[in-house]
């Protein structure tokens, strides 16, 4: 396939970053992120033992993204430290920020917590598969220009060393409201876009329906020749799942998905099933 490489990559890194991007998109141009970073997003409360046997271990995330054909799984750098050494073969993702949902206020301010060049030397140090970064970012925060000034300088960074990006952008505060209005998530896209990132991550305003999917077009033409990856949300029924990616995929023109809860809420086994059927669903 040929590959839309930035001009930001530096030309000793073209052949790094296409590699990256070929190997994180199974050769196909769309990019199943298999979410990990809601051990500080959400505390526990994804996964208390009141949910699933199994689910409160943090070693159950690496276990479904070593068995099972996800494009990369995201997790913060810590984590992965921590459990890489036997989770080797995992194609990573490395998430740079993150918040706890402890502190409520209305305009959400999230800041590095390592650089990317960190995570060169991680790369480096470790020998893992890192195929990339990721940086939420909280657009309509009165706070939005210091996050989308780091996000930029971490999109450029990362792309010169060939690295692939993904921004998880999430429209909050005061300013918004409708966090979830085509409108506001076709600014979105078209912000993710303008910040030169590879991928956007947006929440799908959606169910299943196919009549809403041919909606949600306008947000993907937004984001131009970026990728616009929906989020998966709370845990849903696996068909349900299923037809809305296959949906965002095949009609509304998406480029992959983002799925956390409704794979790791699940038994081992019942997980690798879906995340196989979910990779199976969206490269069609």
């Amino acid at each position: 396939m040929k590959i839309n490489t930035p001009l930001s990559v530096p030309e000793k890194y073209k052949k790094t970053y296409e590699k990256n991007f070929l190997e994180a998109t199974h050769k196909t141009g769309k990019l199943f992120l298999f979410a990990g970073d809601q051990k500080i997003e959400h505390l526990n409360e994804d996964f208390s033992t009141k949910l699933n046997l199994g689910n409160s271990d943090p070693e159950h995330l690496f276990k479904i993204a070593e068995k099972s054909k996800i494009g990369v799984f995201a997790a913060h750098l810590g984590l992965i430290s921590r459990y890489g050494e036997k989770y080797k073969k995992i194609p990573y993702l490395v998430k740079l920020n993150g918040k706890t949902n402890l502190v409520k206020t209305q305009d959400p301010l999230s800041l590095a917590l390592w650089t990317v060049e960190d995570v060169i030397d991680f790369k480096k140090q470790s020998k893992l598969k890192i195929l990339g970064v990721g940086y939420t970012l909280y657009l309509g925060s009165e706070y939005e220009n210091e996050m989308m000034t780091e996000a930029a300088q971490i999109i450029k960074k990362a792309q010169q060393n060939g690295l692939i990006t993904v921004l998880w952008i999430y429209p909050r505060g005061k300013n918004i409201k409708e966090e979830k209005s085509l409108e506001i998530l076709s600014g979105a896209a078209g912000v993710g876009l303008c910040l030169g990132a590879d991928f956007i991550k947006l929440n799908y305003p959606f169910a299943d329906k196919e009549s809403d999917a041919k909606k949600f077009k306008e947000v993907i033409i937004a984001g131009g020749n970026t990728g616009i990856i929906c989020s998966g949300g709370k845990k849903i029924k696996g068909e349900k799942i299923l037809k809305m990616i296959k949906n965002q995929n095949n009609i509304a023109g998406a480029r992959g998905c983002a799925i956390g809860r409704n794979l790791h809420q699940n038994d081992l086994k019942t997980a690798i099933k879906l995340a196989n059927q979910i990779n199976k669903t969206m490269t069609k």
